[in-house]
């Protein structure tokens, strides 16, 4: 039997030699990681590849920012020119727009929640072009909220929960939305920047919350309820410090540290989210991209390992939303990669200095 004729060359193919790849916990031995259109390859030969020899530069997986707000294309050019191929957008709306920004080649992919849910009377009801059918009042509208949201394409329902007498939805309300989200197969994610907001959303049974409160400890019941119930946490620590800033209360932001360290001494699963936006009448406006490297260093000074947060915007988030083409280096996965110069899991600061990124296969220019 003769031999095979090596593979004709192929101009998708790009070879990255001799880098050291993150594994989640630790490096790899220098080894080669071929990128195959918009996929990483099982072959390993360089053959008809385009070479980068990452010699001394070590290889992370696309980044996820698990909580942002996404305000147009601009808005995938800025989070993937800083290394965040992937973004689970938190609220945008109308249907249509997030509809438009999804699957454009090359850029940051998005997963959405569409229309929040919101009370009456609450700060978001005051936010300026609020969706006015994002207002539910009773139990009874919410199955016909989170039916409007699915059938708008919505990837999981975001839930704004305010502490009791605050304008937001009220505990039945909140009940009967995550009821529905369940009968339609989506997870729930609440918005609770305070504690008794964040015990309404585990009366609920909400899969996710998303803030940290600033305004007192957590209670250790709804800690225990957390860890017994596998829920998970997006912090979004970049906000709560801006927030507490800009309401002229800087030292709230230890509360809300001091929180996300008693999770994570619970076993709670964190996942690194920014709050990134731009929109008129929020408290802080985070920008895109950049700040999730300053939130892997707060969850870092909060008490995680650099490793520890590295998952958080890795293979967490993509274990916890279902994305299993990603979050890791692995033949078949999507091509979403992050060259970067030093070692992130001895320094976290290392994952602002890129070298090269990769977007479902597609090159794009760092930041």
């Amino acid at each position: 039997m003769t031999d095979q004729p090596p593979p004709a060359p192929t101009a998708s193919r790009t070879a990255l030699t001799h880098v050291r790849v993150c594994d989640g916990d630790r490096l790899t031995e220098p080894r080669t990681v071929v990128i195959d259109g918009a996929a990483i390859s099982a072959d390993t030969s360089t053959h008809g590849a385009q070479v980068i020899d990452g010699h001394g530069m070590v290889l992370l997986p696309g980044l996820i920012d698990a909580h942002v707000h996404l305000h147009g294309p601009g808005t995938l050019e800025q989070l993937c020119s800083h290394g965040v191929t992937t973004a689970l957008d938190m609220a945008t709306w109308p249907p249509q727009f997030l509809t438009s920004l999804r699957g454009t080649p090359g850029v940051t992919d998005i997963r959405g929640a569409g229309t929040p849910a919101i009370g009456p009377g609450g700060p978001h009801a005051r936010i300026p072009g609020m969706a006015n059918d994002a207002i539910v009042r009773t139990p009874q509208q919410a199955g016909e909220f989170v039916a409007a949201q699915v059938s708008a394409g919505s990837d999981y329902i975001k839930i704004v929960a305010e502490a009791p007498g605050d304008g937001g939805p009220d505990q039945e309300t909140m009940n009967a939305l995550v009821a529905a989200a369940r009968t339609h197969g989506k997870r729930t994610v609440a918005h609770a920047v305070t504690s008794g907001a964040c015990t309404m959303a585990l009366n609920a049974d909400v899969d996710l919350v998303t803030h940290i409160p600033l305004d007192r400890p957590l209670d250790q019941a709804d800690i225990a309820r957390m860890a017994e119930g596998k829920k998970a946490v997006i912090p979004t620590l970049t906000m709560m410090e801006g927030t507490a800033a800009a309401r002229g209360v800087p030292h709230a932001y230890r509360t809300a540290r001091r929180n996300l360290a008693a999770l994570h001494r619970a076993g709670i699963p964190i996942l690194a989210g920014t709050d990134a936006n731009t929109q008129p009448g929020v408290p802080h406006h985070v920008p895109h991209g950049t700040s999730l490297h300053h939130e892997l260093e707060l969850l870092v000074d909060a008490g995680l390992t650099p490793a520890e947060a590295l998952r958080s915007a890795t293979t967490v988030p993509a274990r916890v939303f279902g994305l299993t083409d990603r979050g890791a280096i692995a033949a078949g996965g999507r091509a979403d990669l992050v060259l970067v110069d030093g070692d992130p899991l001895t320094d976290i600061h290392a994952t602002r200095a890129i070298h090269r990124i990769w977007c479902g296969g597609a090159e794009h220019r760092p930041a």
